[in-house]
């Protein structure tokens, strides 16, 4: 009997996987009618919801189609991705809140600004709700759902409807990645079988690298709603600041093997400027939920793994904002259906689950609708109040040598709806010199008081020691920038509400002779490649030299002779032209080469500089986040072309075609051969410069390529094993991870590394356990780790001892290469400004580097 049960069980599963596509009715709620006038998805996509992954094409199809037929349904199209892909944002309510939407949107940001909040009557004001779907592209189930969402909101009939779209704003952002979802549908419905394989092991579920989680550049977009450095952030960032959402819900998918999440997560691993009615709230919607999943039968987990730390993703950002974040996770079938623990998991049915939470957040929001609206009137009055209380009553940031890097954290501050200014006058405090040309002033008594603290604050105490993300972002730390926290309110100069790139000065016009500019402008790599790409020669300084009007110019200044150029000195003016207005970069006129008090021009200490021709590999084994940030650096950032080599492609690449490769981090070994491994040697030794980022240096050490000696484990010697909890080991084990941090180093500014930096000491953001041994060598050490070098975030003891005085940089010397190692991030997730250039100085410089120095 038994047998016979297990037997039509897996039988019928089969049947389901292989020919039971649902139709609508499988997902839409039972006595609900629908308007025939509003389309189905099937109607424009061509298929039914779930049969096939649906295509980014066919979604914007969709969703144009509605704008058509309904008059619930207003679009919009906020941006464009890097691929040109369209993003867009549909506005659904009723249409009587249509013809007045923007008075509604007027009167709902009074409620973040307590001068005008306490008059508001939240009972008839509508709740403004963003829901948005699959910001990692192989998350499907979301996007998929969310053609079903939106069926639901434009064309269900009825009361309740009606009523919830009388007293909501729905914000529908039916594809937080368009490139990565376009990625991820290709692969799984060109390999789909008319017989579905359910097999782990199958093609379709096996993307090939990158996978479709990433956006164009390989970066994780759930990591990016503070910072904005992408286009499909800033677009709905823009959103979000413009309409101040009550509730932003964010759905994903996990492991094959899960079941389903939604918020809280593990109350521990809350941010303490978060509110503990955040949390409330928060619990009280995940009754919904849970009562919508079971009537489906459904199982589901909350307040387990998953945490509500870092304001960067889509589910926390909202929280420091007087907003609800919700997450969702659903197991994923990483295709039409594969096996799991708990049997067949088919697509539809994770379609469904996300479409069940989507419609339980709507009814949340309204039954919750004045408790929500009461909440974030509330939030932005406690932080008015905090913020009168606070010792700190403003930042002040600036870079003088480079006010690039000063102007991107502006205009981070500024997109998030954050009052920002000029200083007033040029100061000096403790030692430093704020330009007033440079520097911003951001005064904490704002409303977005909380997320100011959020961008600024140090952190190095915590309640858990598990995060699912960073511990510490600290903003001016990142950008490498000058700061001070201002005890008392200070004079502000002119607001600014769109910063602008600083352009760079001429000095002593034209010349026939030469030009001089330092290396400390972010730009200077991009214009030193400006330079090099037209076929001139340039050179770097090694010591210090004057100009004739005294001012003295420190190693790692630039170097572009006239005379001696194929090129006329009119053209290479034009030249020096594009590198002040584009490249930001003040260039100094030299008339003469005499110099009595340092090196003149033609001395041998300035050292030519060639063109780099860069392969970087990418593929199986590399990590695509790390690669991707390179490769986002050298494209977008200082335009240097850049040769992707995948692993499977290098064994038979012609390598004598670059003078720099690049190895990412990597996530496996990646497969080369023993004899690539021997060409690899013999093109360093001629010259040749390979850098090593984080785990790659260790890689790099096991080829023979360099010596880059980690910190290992001390052994004690018949020491006594402490006993633990068998329950205790993830939680053990988890805190023994550097899931992010800040901490200081001192740098040799006379090194070429560190050519174009002013301060000997650095903030190095870690996200690993590598700790370099210092090498023996006296001038070996350009960047080692302080004895307290903590600044921000969350380390374990045994990995705080391992890192004090630990070196984060080598080079060794193979012959005329240079193999150079850094064993932390250099280009973290496009907004770690403030150690670029080490990587740039890696790629110009590293042939310079002398052989004495070698580890």
């Amino acid at each position: 009997m038994l047998k016979s049960f297990v037997l039509t069980f897996f039988l019928t599963s089969i049947a389901i996987v292989t020919w039971g596509q649902p139709d609508l009715s499988y997902y839409l709620p039972e006595g609900v009618t629908y308007d025939p006038a509003i389309p189905t998805p099937k109607a424009i996509i061509g298929h039914e919801v779930g049969e096939w992954h649906v295509t980014h094409d066919r979604l914007v199809n969709y969703m144009y189609a509605l704008d058509r037929a309904s008059d619930r349904v207003s679009l919009e199209v906020t941006g464009y991705t890097y691929e040109g892909r369209p993003l867009l944002l549909l506005t659904i309510t009723s249409p009587k809140n249509h013809e007045k939407l923007e008075a509604i949107r007027t009167q709902h940001l009074q409620l973040t600004d307590p001068s005008k909040s306490a008059s508001l009557d939240t009972k008839s004001m509508p709740i403004v709700f963003y829901i948005g779907f699959s910001i990692h592209g192989n998350e499907a189930s979301g996007v998929n759902a969310g053609l079903l969402a939106a069926y639901h909101f434009a064309a269900a009939q009825g009361k309740e409807i009606e009523s919830y779209l009388d007293n909501t704003i729905i914000l529908f952002d039916p594809s937080y990645n368009p490139d990565g979802m376009q990625r991820f549908s290709s692969w799984v419905n060109s390999r789909k079988s008319q017989v579905t394989s359910t097999d782990p092991s199958d093609t379709e579920h096996n993307e090939a690298w990158p996978g479709g989680r990433f956006n164009h550049y390989w970066f994780d977009l759930n990591r990016d709603w503070l910072v904005a450095q992408h286009p499909e952030s800033q677009a709905r960032v823009k959103s979000f600041q413009r309409w101040k959402p009550n509730v932003l819900t964010d759905h994903h998918e996990m492991g094959t093997n899960a079941t389903f999440f939604f918020q809280p997560g593990v109350p521990s691993r809350v941010h303490p400027l978060t509110p503990d009615k955040n949390f409330e709230l928060t619990k009280r919607m995940g009754e919904f939920h849970a009562k919508a999943l079971d009537q489906i039968g459904s199982f589901y987990y909350t307040q387990e793994g998953y945490d509500d730390f870092y304001y960067g993703k889509g589910s926390t950002f909202p929280d420091v904002q007087g907003a609800i974040g919700i997450l969702f996770e659903q197991a994923s079938s990483r295709g039409h259906a594969q096996e799991s623990i708990n049997g067949v998991l088919t697509f539809p049915f994770t379609v469904r689950n996300q479409f069940t939470t989507a419609l339980s957040s709507l009814k949340a929001v309204n039954a919750m609708r004045e408790d929500l609206l009461n909440y974030q009137r509330q939030f932005f009055k406690d932080a008015v109040a905090d913020a009168a209380k606070d010792p700190v009553k403003a930042y002040l940031f600036g870079a003088p040598k480079d006010p690039v890097r000063a102007f991107y954290l502006a205009e981070i501050i500024a997109r998030q709806n954050v009052d920002i200014y000029k200083a007033s006058a040029t100061q000096t405090i403790n030692g430093k010199n704020y330009e007033a040309a440079s520097s911003y002033v951001v005064p904490l008594n704002q409303s977005q008081y909380k997320l100011i603290k959020g961008m600024f604050e140090k952190r190095t105490q915590f309640k858990d020691s598990l995060f699912y993300d960073i511990s510490s972002w600290t903003l001016p730390l990142a950008f490498g920038l000058d700061y001070e926290e201002l005890k008392s309110a200070p004079a502000l100069g002119e607001k600014v509400t769109q910063p602008k790139l600083p352009a760079g000065k001429r000095i002593g016009g034209k010349s026939e002779y030469a030009y001089v500019f330092e290396s400390n402008g972010y730009y200077a790599p991009r214009a030193i490649y400006r330079i090099l790409n037209r076929g001139l020669r340039l050179k770097v300084a090694s010591s210090a030299f004057y100009h004739s009007d005294g001012r003295k110019f420190e190693a790692g200044a630039l170097l572009l002779e006239v005379g001696s150029q194929e090129k006329s000195a009119d053209q290479i003016e034009y030249i020096v032209n594009e590198i002040v207005e584009k490249d930001g970069i003040d260039v100094y006129a030299f008339n003469s080469g005499l110099d009595y008090r340092g090196v003149s021009l033609g001395s041998g200490s300035f050292l030519p500089i060639k063109k780099p021709v860069i392969a970087m590999l990418v593929g199986d084994g590399v990590s695509a986040t790390d690669a991707g940030e390179v490769w986002h650096m050298l494209d977008t950032r200082f335009q240097i072309p850049v040769t992707l080599i995948p692993v499977n492609v290098f064994d038979r690449a012609s390598l004598s075609k670059y003078n720099t490769i690049i190895l990412p981090p990597t996530v496996s070994t990646p497969s080369i051969s023993e004899a690539t491994k021997e060409r690899l040697k013999t093109w360093t030794q001629n010259g040749g410069v390979i850098i090593g980022l984080e785990n790659a240096v260790g890689w790099l050490t096991n080829m023979g390529l360099g010596r880059f000696d980690m910190k290992k484990e001390e052994e004690k010697k018949d020491a006594p094993v402490k006993a633990r909890p068998y329950g205790d080991i993830d939680e053990y084990t988890g805190a023994q991870e550097t899931s992010g941090a800040i901490f200081e180093a001192t740098v040799d500014l006379t090194h070429p590394l560190l050519y174009g930096y002013t301060n000997p000491r650095m903030a190095i953001f870690k996200s690993n356990n590598l700790f370099m041994e210092k090498a023996k060598n006296a001038y070996g050490n350009p960047v080692v780790f302080t004895a307290s070098p903590l600044l921000s975030g969350y380390i374990s003891k045994p990995n705080y001892a391992k890192v004090k005085e630990s070196a984060m940089a080598g080079v060794t010397a193979m012959g005329q290469g240079r193999v150079i190692g850094f064993t932390d991030n250099l280009c973290f997730r496009a907004f770690w400004l403030g150690s670029n250039k080490m990587l740039m100085n890696a790629i110009y410089y590293g042939p310079l580097i002398s052989s004495t120095s070698s580890r």
